[in-house]
C-alpha cells in the first residue's frame, strides 16, 4: 500500500507562519516597557548576591529581611540622588532661563588675562578691544541661541520621568531577584544545558562572573572618581558642589568621567577671575580624570 502525501495548503502556512510572527512582535511590543528595567535589575543583582547572602547570615538566616535591606540600599543609591538631582533642575531652571534670556547678561571683563605670561596683555587688550567694536551687539546675536539651548537643556529634564519609571521597575524586579534568586539562575542554567550541556552550563556562569566584575569595577571607579571630584569641586569654592557630585556619579556610572563636570567648572573660576583655584582644580581633574 502506498501513502500518498497529501499536498500542504500553502495558504495556510502562510498564514500561520503571519500569525506567530504578529504573536511575537505583539509580545516584544508588550513587554518593552519592561525590558530595561529587567536587564538593570539583572545586572544589580547578580553584581550584589554575595552581598545578599552576607546580610541573610547577618540577619537571622531571613531572606526577607534581607531582600527589604537590600532594595533599601538600592534606593538610597539610585533613586533619591537621581531625585534630588531633579529638584535642583527644577528649582533653579527658572533663575537660569531668566538670566541668559533677560537684557542684563553682559559680556565678562576677563582681567585674569593678564596673568598668563608673555601673551597675557596682548589677549587683555585684543578681548577689549572687541568689546570696543561691537561686544553688545555680539551678545544680542548670541543671546537667543543661549536662551533657546539652555531652555532645551532644562526641557529635557521631562524625560526623568521615564527614567524614574525605569528605576522603579529596576527596584520591583531587583527585589523579586533577590527573592527567588536561586530559582531563577537553576532555570536559566537548565536552558543552557538543554541548549549546549554542559558548555551551556559553564557560559551561564562565566557570564555572571563577568558581569559581577565588570559592574563593581564600573561603580567603584565612579564612586571614587565623583568623590574625589566633589572634593575639589568644594576646596576650589565652586558652588553646588554636593549636587555637581551627584551629576558626576552618574557621568562616571554611563562611562563618561568626571570631566564633563570639572571641565565647565574650570572653566567658570577662570570666567569669573579666580585663576589659582581654577589651576588647582584643572591639576586636581587631570588626576582624577586618569583614574580609570
Amino acid at each position: 500500500m502506498v501513502n500518498v502525501r497529501q499536498p500542504r495548503d500553502i495558504a495556510q502556512v502562510l498564514l500561520s507562519v503571519l500569525f506567530l510572527a504578529i504573536m511575537i512582535v505583539a509580545c516584544l511590543w508588550i513587554v518593552q516597557p519592561f525590558i530595561l528595567g529587567f536587564a538593570w535589575a539583572g545586572t544589580i543583582v547578580i553584581a550584589t548576591w554575595p552581598v545578599l547572602l552576607k546580610l541573610q547570615k547577618i540577619l537571622w538566616g531571613r531572606r526577607s529581611l534581607a531582600v527589604l535591606v537590600m532594595t533599601l540600599l538600592l534606593v538610597l543609591l539610585f533613586v533619591i540622588p537621581v531625585a534630588l538631582l531633579v529638584n535642583s533642575i527644577v528649582d533653579g531652571s527658572g533663575p537660569l532661563i531668566h538670566a541668559v534670556t533677560g537684557g542684563d547678561m553682559t559680556l565678562p571683563d576677563l582681567a585674569w588675562l593678564n596673568n598668563i605670561p608673555l601673551v597675557g596683555a596682548k589677549l587683555y587688550a585684543g578681548w577689549h578691544s572687541l568689546l570696543d567694536m561691537g561686544g553688545s551687539a555680539i551678545m544680542a546675536k548670541v543671546r537667543p541661541y543661549i536662551g533657546t539651548t539652555t531652555t532645551w537643556f532644562v526641557g529635557q529634564a521631562a524625560h526623568i520621568g521615564r527614567f524614574m519609571m525605569h528605576c522603579a521597575l529596576m527596584l520591583l524586579f531587583s527585589a523579586l531577584l533577590y527573592w527567588r534568586g536561586e530559582q531563577v539562575a537553576m532555570g536559566i542554567r537548565h536552558f543552557a544545558c538543554r541548549l549546549a550541556a554542559k558548555r551551556g552550563d559553564a557560559a551561564v556562569l562565566l557570564a555572571a562572573q563577568a558581569i559581577r566584575a565588570v559592574a563593581l569595577g564600573v561603580v567603584v571607579t565612579a564612586l571614587v572618581q565623583a568623590v574625589l571630584g566633589g572634593v575639589g569641586l568644594a576646596i576650589s569654592g565652586v558652588p553646588y558642589a554636593t549636587l555637581l557630585t551627584v551629576v558626576m556619579i552618574l557621568s562616571c556610572l554611563v562611562q563618561l568621567g568626571p570631566l564633563p563636570v570639572l571641565i565647565p567648572a574650570i572653566i567658570w573660576l577662570y570666567w569669573t577671575g579666580d585663576t589659582t583655584w581654577g589651576t588647582v582644580l584643572l591639576v586636581w581633574s587631570a588626576v582624577v580624570g586618569t583614574l580609570d
